[in-house]
């Protein structure tokens, strides 16, 4: 078998990363190892991570380190933080519409994504939503295909909610 033909036989993934909601000093997420646990499900052939215009460049820095994309939402003040939802939204569903991806998954706890998780799958799309509490969505979890938990680091919770 070819090396293309075996390529294309694993699942693709694009995996969108809350930045704001997911990248926080009392969480410690460490995307290497999300990265790897999606890898037990296919090939990361996308990953981003959406930031707002406040993140530090240590931060934009990291996440480049890690092989992630760092998109930089603009707009809101200081104290008013700008929301990278929209941005992440309109990137999740071009995945969604993209032909080579087979399975969308989506890193928060925000229940805010829950018609890009019901849009993806009404569009025949895996979903994988990756989150940790406190507030992980329920409804979300609930929504998605597969669920990681990466509460405390190590112990991690996983629940298949459909077949692959």
């Amino acid at each position: 078998m070819s090396f293309l033909k075996k390529i294309r036989k694993e699942k693709n993934i694009a995996v969108f990363v809350d930045g704001p909601n997911m990248l926080r000093k009392e969480f410690d997420t460490d995307l290497d190892k999300i990265r790897k646990k999606l890898e037990e499900h296919g090939r990361v052939a996308q990953s981003i991570v959406f930031l707002n215009q406040y993140a530090p460049n240590k931060l934009v820095e990291a996440v480049t380190n890690q092989g992630f994309e760092p998109i930089i939402g603009m707009g809101g003040t200081k104290n008013d933080q700008t929301d990278v939802d929209v941005y992440m939204s309109v990137e999740a569903i071009e995945a969604v519409h993209n032909k080579n991806i087979d399975i969308i998954a989506i890193a928060t706890r925000d229940a805010d994504f829950l018609p890009v998780v019901q849009t993806a799958k009404r569009h025949g799309k895996k979903v994988i939503v990756i989150g940790q509490n406190p507030g992980f969505s329920k409804g979300l979890q609930r929504a998605a295909d597969f669920v990681i938990d990466i509460t405390n680091g190590n112990n991690r919770r996983e629940t298949k909610r459909k077949k692959f």
